[in-house]
């Protein structure tokens, strides 16, 4: 919780695809669940990428004061912390079902993996859409025993904005990430990467459009994603100079789109 930008950036998806499943009323407990599981994951998925990128975050601005970096933390120590956290996790997941548990499995198999992309692909950002969206699917085959093909309409919008978002991230270290060697779509993209930025933010924009004819949410919802739109068209504004301090401001603001989608999807609910 040091810095739980990626914490909220899990969250929200996770709980509007729950509010969705339960279709305005979902069980308190897989509420609390899903609540507690993302942050033990998203902390886990930490200790994991700093240990994946021990010998890159001391040539980075932006990370060379990581505790394994600074020597305050061993790597097998991270390892440990990793494993203990996703124990845990698994052990709320226990709580749910039998599909449930076997989509925990290739989430946690997503979030192992993501770390280590950035040596083999410009697209690791696409692994961590599908780790990030992951939770969504899992919200439906605990609320419902099922996972509905609509579902996978939420989980592709949710994957495009957070291409988008993390595209905006991996703007921040481009420089330092082209002197060392590690891959990002904000490298792939060019001086593309506002313009595939918008692309995906639009897309995303249309899914989730599509989602609210799949699953009849009205007009609040949709006026959830005319705000998240103008949020989009700030973080525009920040990232046309890609002025890394800048980059940055942009990331941070998804924090607010999450909360909107999230905060209309539940008001839709309420007044339809």
């Amino acid at each position: 919780m040091n810095r739980p930008i990626g914490f909220y950036l899990v969250l929200w998806p996770t709980l509007w695809c729950l509010w969705i499943a339960g279709n305005g009323k979902p069980e308190p407990w897989l509420v609390i669940i899903f609540f507690l599981g993302t942050m033990l994951m998203r902390a886990a998925g930490c200790c994991i990428n700093d240990y994946a990128d021990r010998n890159f975050d001391g040539h980075v601005a932006r990370t060379e004061n990581r505790p394994i970096a600074q020597g305050k933390v061993k790597p097998k120590e991270a390892l440990q912390l990793c494993a203990s956290l996703c124990f845990i996790a698994f052990l709320l997941v226990l709580m749910t079902n039998g599909l449930t548990i076997l989509m925990a499995v290739a989430a946690l198999c997503l979030a192992l993996i993501y770390p280590f992309m950035k040596r083999y692909t410009h697209l690791p950002q696409v692994v961590l859409g599908a780790a990030f969206s992951w939770g969504g699917l899992m919200a439906f085959t605990a609320q419902t025993s099922a996972l509905p093909a609509q579902a996978w309409l939420l989980f592709i919008a949710n994957l495009l904005w957070t291409i988008a978002y993390d595209t905006q991230y991996a703007m921040v270290d481009r420089e330092d990430d082209l002197k060392i060697g590690v891959k990002s779509t904000a490298i792939l993209f060019a001086e593309g990467d506002i313009y595939v930025i918008a692309f995906l933010q639009v897309f995303s924009l249309i899914t989730f459009a599509l989602c609210a004819s799949y699953f009849q949410l009205g007009n609040w919802f949709q006026f959830g994603l005319l705000l998240a739109a103008g949020l989009f068209i700030y973080q525009h504004t920040l990232t046309w100079d890609r002025q890394p301090e800048q980059c940055f401001k942009a990331f941070l603001n998804n924090n607010w789109v999450g909360v909107v989608i999230f905060v209309f999807t539940v008001l839709d609910f309420l007044f339809r």
